[in-house]
């Protein structure tokens, strides 16, 4: 009997994998002179300045409070947060975390016509924290029929396109790029989940669109830039704009029947193959989401010691001032000092990452959307939590307990298997996301790849703000020894590691 073949996104994901046999010989040296610019440029445009609604007292026009509350939302999503000098020139730091500090996503407005941006077209201009447009047609009705008629879109007025320009990451790391742009579009998607809430907009998220379609819409050079997320974005102070929550994820088609394809091709001729266009099959109608997503937990190993993480949650303050700032003043932590962190901050980081129904009191959105949360699973190795025992542990979020499964310091291991970084071994915690990709793709087909890396990002994002604030530091990892780890900490082999986050001393 002939051996099934994997789907492209499987082939992917096993062709991009490090492995300490073979990874000295694909060694890539960074072509300086082709360096990445990390802003877009148009020579032609009307700006909008958001800089003014920043200020604390602004002239009471009738477009002042939509204005705030853009400025806020586009600053705490992408904003710049700070500047860095080098010698190659200034270094933008952003609100949302980038691997190698590289921000391959561009964001754009869609507005069918407001009272402060007309109907049209709108980059985000996050070096002079602007918006330009640059096409001054109605399009809402193409971003309707590209995104299937989603409900979120029939009563909503603004919508944000984030696109990826794949060589600002692929300049640095190549074919798995397309790992870091989608764990990268996660972080900013979890920003823009948070930021709304201090903003006064609920984000309908929306991963199931005709690819072509709004690439045409936003006049994209499909060569460089294509679409990669669509966000409705309701007015939560318009009554007609409360809406319900929906599906956010389509399923594409499944390719198995692909030719050889040369180093340094895979990325582009995976992202193409993922996408929804006029010639897939016909697109279900979009249903309501289901609350919660998943009823149970995947995993409940026998004899194993459980440790409940019900814990107070964090508190973010009058306004959710706390969270604002954590936003705009988070850096990823360069170095761990290797002590011990409390039990009592893990699980506090863990209650707001996971448990968001916590939060619904201090007005965060207690459902935000995922694409789909009951594909990733989180393994947690602990080498340095006051009352917790060392080793590796499942979390349940349904349960909320760790259960654990290998009794034993990993710390030597960890710095092995995260490519002999330091901050492998000297964090107190680390912790993987997973997901079965064979039974993802048998849902979603090959574009879950996109849905699985993007909520690892969103989680990720989550606990990069819930440590930061309690002053842990945080740093996310994306390159790994992938097969090494599931051996290793005995997370079982038919979860593949999506994402790492390691927590611990700064």
């Amino acid at each position: 009997m002939p051996e099934i073949r994997q789907s492209i996104a499987q082939h992917y994901h096993e062709r991009t994998k490090y492995d300490p046999e073979t990874i000295g010989s694909k060694s890539h040296q960074l072509d300086w002179e082709n360096q990445p610019i990390p802003f877009k440029e148009y020579k032609i445009g009307t700006t909008v300045d958001l800089k003014p609604y920043l200020q604390e007292k602004i002239n009471p026009e009738k477009d002042s409070k939509e204005g705030e509350n853009l400025s806020n939302l586009l600053m705490c999503s992408y904003g710049l947060t700070a500047k860095i000098a080098t010698m190659m020139g200034n270094h933008y730091l952003r609100a949302a975390p980038s691997a190698g500090g590289l921000y391959p996503a561009e964001v754009y407005l869609i507005s069918r016509g407001t009272t402060l941006l007309p109907a049209g077209l709108y980059n985000y201009q996050a070096k002079t924290h602007s918006l330009l447009r640059f096409w001054d047609n109605r399009v809402w009705p193409e971003l309707q029929d590209a995104c299937f008629w989603h409900p979120a879109l029939e009563n909503t007025k603004l919508a944000i396109a984030i696109t990826a320009i794949f060589y600002r990451s692929a300049w640095r790391y190549e074919d798995r790029a397309y790992r870091r742009i989608f764990l990268d579009t996660g972080h900013l998607l979890g920003n823009i989940e948070l930021a709304s809430a201090l903003s006064n907009y609920r984000p309908h998220l929306i991963g199931g669109f005709n690819d072509e379609a709004i690439n045409q819409m936003l006049y994209l050079d499909t060569t460089e830039e294509q679409a990669i997320a669509i966000v409705a974005l309701a007015d939560l102070l318009d009554i007609e704009q409360n809406l319900p929550q929906w599906q956010t994820a389509l399923p594409s088609g499944t390719q198995t029947d692909y030719p050889m394809i040369p180093d340094g091709e895979l990325l582009k001729y995976l992202h193409e193959a993922t996408h929804i266009n006029s010639n897939s099959p016909k697109v279900p109608a979009w249903k309501t989401r289901e609350t919660p997503e998943y009823s149970e937990d995947k995993y409940n190993f026998p004899f194993c010691t459980k440790v409940s993480t019900v814990t107070p949650s964090i508190s973010w303050g009058k306004d959710l001032e706390g969270l604002r700032n954590t936003i705009l003043k988070r850096r990823s932590t360069r170095a761990y000092t290797g002590e011990a962190i409390p039990l009592k901050e893990l699980l506090a980081v863990l209650d707001f990452t996971y448990q968001s129904q916590h939060y619904f009191n201090q007005e965060l959105d207690g459902n935000p959307d995922y694409f789909d949360l009951s594909l990733i699973e989180t393994f947690i190795a602990v080498s340095e939590v006051d009352g917790l025992e060392d080793g590796c542990y499942y979390y349940a979020p349904m349960a909320q307990e760790l259960r654990q499964i290998r009794f034993k310091n990993f710390r030597e291991e960890l710095h092995f298997l995260c490519l002999g970084q330091d901050l492998g071994r000297d964090a107190a915690v680390v912790l993987f996301h997973t997901a079965d990709l064979k039974k993802a793709v048998g849902k979603y087909g090959d574009r879950v790849y996109r849905y699985l890396h993007a909520d690892a990002g969103h989680l990720g994002q989550r606990l990069n703000l819930a440590a930061i604030h309690l002053g842990l530091g945080v740093s996310g990892i994306a390159g790994f020894f992938d097969d090494r780890v599931n051996e290793v900490l005995g997370i079982p082999v038919d979860e593949a590691v999506v994402y790492i986050t390691t927590l611990g001393s700064p």
